[in-house]
C-alpha cells in the first residue's frame, strides 16, 4: 500500500512540475519583468483607500514621543517598529471608524513589548489609539 501511495505522489509531483513549466513562452522568458510604477499621488491615494496613512518622519516622531509620554516601554526604544504598529492602528481606525471598542482591543494586542508580551491594558490602549489618530491619521 505504501508503494502505491508513494508512486501516486511522485506521479502527481511530476505532472505538477510539467504543467508549471509549460506556463511561460519563449518570448516572455527572455525579458525581465518590471514591476508597475505608480506616481507618488497614485501611491498616496491607494494607501489612503486601504486605510494606511503616509505620515511624514516628523509625524512619526511626534507619535513615538506621545507613546513615550504614555509609557516608555510601549516603543521600548524601537521607534520604527512603534511607527509601523501605529500605521497599522490607523488602518484599524479606518476600517472600524465607529467601533472604538474594536480599535482599543486591537491596540491592546498590537502594542506588545518584552515586558508586556500579552499586550496593554484597555486604558493604555485608548491613549495609544488617540495618539495614532492625532499624529498619524487625523483624517480618519
Amino acid at each position: 500500500m505504501r508503494t502505491r501511495t508513494t508512486t501516486a505522489v511522485l506521479i502527481a509531483a511530476g505532472l505538477l512540475a510539467t504543467l508549471t513549466a509549460c506556463g511561460s513562452s519563449a518570448d516572455t522568458a527572455d525579458k525581465p519583468s518590471t514591476p508597475p510604477t505608480l506616481s507618488a499621488e497614485q501611491r498616496a491615494s491607494a494607501r489612503a483607500a486601504a486605510g494606511l496613512p503616509d505620515p511624514t518622519p516628523e509625524q512619526e516622531a511626534a507619535f513615538v514621543a506621545a507613546l513615550d509620554a504614555i509609557d516608555k516601554d510601549i516603543a521600548h526604544g524601537k521607534a520604527d517598529k512603534a511607527a509601523s504598529r501605529g500605521r497599522s492602528q490607523c488602518q484599524t481606525i479606518h476600517d472600524w471608524p465607529k467601533d472604538e471598542a474594536k480599535q482599543v482591543d486591537l491596540a491592546t494586542r498590537r502594542f506588545t513589548s518584552p515586558t508586556h508580551p500579552e499586550g496593554r491594558t484597555p486604558a493604555t490602549a485608548e491613549k495609544i489609539n488617540a495618539a495614532a489618530h492625532k499624529h498619524l491619521c487625523p483624517d480618519f
